[in-house]
């Protein structure tokens, strides 16, 4: 009798893209001890004995023959042997209710005339037995592992209904009771390829320890192996080459769906796509608040007709987060704009588009008030960004104002919003704000994706030109390809400066100590 037993009895989970019906298990029980008998066979020996004096223990009996002791089965997927119990109810054509129940009716005749059965003890339950109905109310409450109950009690008429189909089955002359069987393995899938075993497969493991209920506490040892058919070297590599051949095909029917004619903007235009979300604004001074903006396109930007270039956000009441007061707006935008290069242009470097935008709140008596300004350069590189920007608003002192702001709204305001940054239609060299009074305020958040979109990146993927940006594939004038270009000949110079200076002698790189004003006569 073995000490040593597994008691890791939780579920194991496997993957498996072999169709689940190729699954075969090997289930071996063998019985350890009775306890029962053991202690009964004791007791018999000390009644029997107490006049002598002293006590002798006499071999136990042996439990019955080797193969009552022991049983081992071969059980595939959905494989159906019947219990004694099963044998003895569907030997009987009246209790048959439904094709499953005719159906085994059909197979225990099969089964009683050839004497062809191949289970003693252990059998299996499949997936459409009704099985649960012949459990007695107790048994059904407590089984959590052959099926989920509810937690709510029975009613007088299940108890009573319940109580009656047990009496009948009492009456009934069956070799195998329901209070005797025992749980022994559990297989589970979902249909994709995922199989829950409970519990897993011994493999080098300890035997599993049953303890039988009832009146005679029976240990069993339990083994449970895969005996699934292995595939031979020739037939995995024939799957492997069909699941090649079928990822192959699928990727081929992909890109017919997408096809050939790509979208592309022309030759020396720049496609750039921004799709934004106002997210949240923060620390400004009153609630319900509103943001207008718009963008300000640069030279050699343009956009299609259809596009709109402004928008305004939906009025959105504060919330308290923290020590700040946050109004959370999520408002999507999208802008869409072409950048065509130009080398007549007198500007060196391109200038990206702005977007400008100004937070205004409106009170309950229809009172808007100015609460701040600020902008926004689109990115210069394509990906994800969250960008918070900061406003300020125009300040004019003195009480008269504060006073008119809080009672009659209104507030100092920008006759032209690209005055937040420089104004387009400034054309001096410096830009004076003397004298101009602002006050800082709160803050603006945008989530920004950017998809930039031009042949040059095509070439510049093709020759494994990464290092330059798009606008020298596009027009090569930028100040940074110039500085670039400089650098690069600079450096080209210096190397044949260093080549020529150790080609000469070493007498003209290390002169004497004569001065060249001396004489050496």
């Amino acid at each position: 009798m073995t000490d040593n037993w597994n008691t890791d009895t939780g579920e194991a989970v496997y993957r498996s893209r072999d169709a689940i019906k190729n699954l075969r298990i090997k289930v071996r029980i063998e019985r350890v001890t009775s306890t029962t008998a053991l202690s009964q066979h004791l007791q018999q020996q000390v009644l029997s004995q107490q006049d002598r004096g002293a006590i002798e223990l006499e071999t136990l009996p042996s439990q019955g023959h080797r193969d009552d002791n022991e049983e081992e089965l071969l059980v595939g997927w959905q494989e159906k042997f019947f219990s004694q119990y099963e044998m003895e109810l569907f030997q009987n054509e009246a209790a048959c209710q439904t094709p499953l129940d005719r159906q085994y009716h059909t197979e225990v005749k099969a089964l009683n005339r050839t004497k062809g059965r191949k289970n003693n003890r252990i059998f299996t339950y499949t997936d459409h037995d009704r099985y649960t109905n012949c459990l007695s109310l107790h048994q059904l409450q407590q089984s959590t592992d052959l099926l989920a109950t509810t937690k709510a009690s029975p009613t007088f008429l299940a108890q009573r209904m319940a109580s009656v189909r047990h009496r009948r089955q009492d009456r009934r002359t069956m070799l195998g009771l329901k209070e005797n069987e025992c749980l022994l393995v559990t297989i589970k899938t979902d249909g994709n390829g995922t199989v829950i075993l409970k519990p897993d497969f011994n493999k080098d493991k300890d035997p599993y320890r049953i303890v039988t209920e009832g009146e005679k506490k029976e240990v069993w040892r339990l083994t449970v192996e895969n005996v699934s058919t292995v595939m031979k070297p020739e037939d995995k590599e024939r799957e492997q080459n069909m699941y090649k051949d079928l990822y192959v095909r699928h990727k081929e029917y992909l890109n017919s769906l997408v096809g050939q004619d790509f979208e592309m903007p022309p030759g020396g235009i720049l496609r750039f796509l921004m799709n934004g979300e106002i997210v949240s604004a923060k620390g400004f001074e009153y609630d319900n608040l509103y943001i207008h903006f718009f963008m300000e396109l640069p030279n050699n930007w343009s956009s299609l007709p259809s596009q709109s270039l402004s928008g305004v956000t939906q009025t959105c009441r504060t919330k308290t987060l923290g020590k700040e007061n946050v109004a959370f707006f999520s408002y999507p935008f999208t802008f869409e704009t072409f950048y065509m290069s130009d080398k007549e242009s007198d500007e060196s470097v391109p200038q990206w588009p702005v977007l400008y935008f100004k937070v205004l709140s409106l009170d309950s008596w229809q009172r808007y008030r100015t609460e701040g300004y600020g902008y926004l350069i689109f990115p210069a590189s394509p990906g994800k960004y969250e960008i918070t920007c900061h406003t300020w608003r125009p300040l004019q002192t003195g009480t008269v104002s504060a006073l008119r702001r809080f009672f009659i709204g209104g507030s100092p305001e920008l006759e032209d919003n690209s005055y937040v940054r420089i104004p387009g239609t400034f054309k001096g060299e410096r830009l004076s704000r003397l004298g101009f009074h602002t006050e800082s305020t709160g803050s603006v958040t945008f989530n920004l994706h950017c998809i930039q979109q031009a042949k040059a990146f095509v070439a510049a993927s093709m020759l494994k030109k990464r290092r330059q940006k798009v606008f020298d594939h596009l027009g090569g004038f930028s100040q940074q390809g110039a500085v670039c270009t400089i650098l690069e000949a600079f450096q080209r110079a210096r190397t044949k400066m260093q080549e020529a200076r150790e080609s000469l002698p070493r007498d003209l790189i290390n002169p004497t100590s004569l001065s060249p004003f001396e004489s050496s006569a």
